[in-house]
């Protein structure tokens, strides 16, 4: 019985092992796909700004770039494609409040995974937003948000 039992151990153990080395090399870090907006484009691209993470969609940007709202990056997506790499799309929207403006950059990825390959969005479904910002400056103004 002991020597049974010491097999099974190490046959767990080795199992247990084996898995965990033969992990799929693909998985990517975790973020959240939730969709927190999403906007169609003239050429009819629906766009999803997706919750994401750190790095990518609504939390890498909301916070440090102060965009609270969807209509910021919506104002964006809604107009046409003003840069184009491959699946990179960066759109531009000016805002305008009184005499104060300044120029949204809205960047999103129109695959299933980001560029790197780290991220995926899952079959049939687009990454979306990656980012968003108020050129030249870190944060964008309060009244964006109003």
């Amino acid at each position: 019985m002991k020597k049974l039992a010491a097999i099974s151990v190490t046959a767990v153990a080795a199992t247990t092992l084996f898995a965990a080395t033969v992990a799929p090399a693909h998985a990517g870090p975790s973020w959240n796909t939730r969709v927190k907006c999403k906007q169609k484009d003239p050429d009819g691209r629906t766009i999803p700004t997706r919750f994401g993470n750190s790095e990518l969609g609504w939390n890498h940007f909301s916070g440090p770039h102060n965009i609270k709202k969807c209509r910021a990056v919506d104002a964006a997506i809604s107009g046409k494609v003003d840069k184009k790499d491959g699946n990179r799309l960066e759109y531009w929207a000016d805002a305008i409040n009184g005499g104060r403006h300044v120029r949204i950059i809205v960047v999103a990825q129109y695959s299933q995974r980001t560029a790197d390959n780290r991220y995926d969005a899952g079959s049939g479904q687009k990454i979306g937003v990656i980012t968003a910002y108020c050129k030249g400056m870190n944060r964008c103004p309060n009244w964006l948000n109003e």
